[in-house]
């Protein structure tokens, strides 16, 4: 496949990338993100890469064993950040099915592990993998390209619309009617928090008795989710 033309500034950051990618060619990196994102390459489609999404790009050019580090570096680079975001976390491990009653939460963030951030303004969802024992951070998303999208409030929900549940600070009618649609069950925590202590409740409620559209998502029969209910209304 022949390398598309780019603007100067997105060939910048694929080199730029590159440069902190072991044993990665910028020619290498370039096929493989339009091979992941198709043409052309936008400024969008950039913003809207997530560490796994990258991962996934890199082990088609042999890049499968490449630290935490290197990769939030290039990631960086990639969302037009130029430098490293100190407050991007690194990933716990997770594959598909490791936890099957679990249900997977966005959190709305400035960074940091904490819960901070206002629907239509942060910069990042963190993604979270949650049951009754376990939290997991599996990914996090830069919200960088919504300011140049059609429609901002969709393009930030179709950003988490493999999410069960989402936490923010505050969020508008509008956009919450856009998260509803994607179903996604929006919760407001006005004063914020540590994004360990609020997941941590959201666990005290899975192992209690969550409301059906909770025990749904957790992937709970509907004859649990009768008794859920029943209980519930005694």
């Amino acid at each position: 496949m022949a390398a598309q033309a780019l603007s100067r500034e997105l060939a910048l950051r694929i080199g730029l990338a590159a440069k902190v990618l072991p044993d990665i060619e910028a020619r290498d990196l370039l096929l493989a993100l339009v091979d992941q994102l198709g043409t052309p390459l936008t400024d969008k489609k950039l913003s809207a890469l997530t560490i796994v999404k990258l991962k996934d790009t890199l082990s088609e050019c042999g890049g499968n064993s490449i630290n935490n580090d290197a990769l939030k570096l290039a990631l960086s680079y990639l969302w037009g950040d130029g430098v490293k975001d100190p407050s991007i976390p690194d990933l716990d491990s997770y594959q598909e099915g490791d936890m099957p009653e679990s249900i997977r939460v966005a959190l709305a963030t400035q960074g940091d592990h904490q819960l901070n951030g206002h629907f239509g303004s942060c910069p990042y969802f963190y993604i979270y993998q949650v049951d009754i024992a376990e939290i997991r951070l599996v990914d996090v998303r830069s919200t960088a390209g919504s300011n140049e999208a059609e429609d901002k409030n969709a393009f930030r929900a179709d950003l988490i619309n493999d999410c069960n549940v989402m936490y923010v600070q505050s969020i508008g009618g509008p956009a919450a009617a856009k998260v509803v649609r994607a179903n996604i069950h929006p919760i407001k925590v006005p004063n914020g928090g540590d994004a360990e202590e609020v997941l941590t409740k959201l666990q005290q409620t899975l192992a209690g008795t969550p409301p059906p559209w909770l025990a749904k998502a957790m992937g709970v029969s509907a004859e649990e989710r009768v008794r859920f209910q029943q209980e519930a209304e005694a």
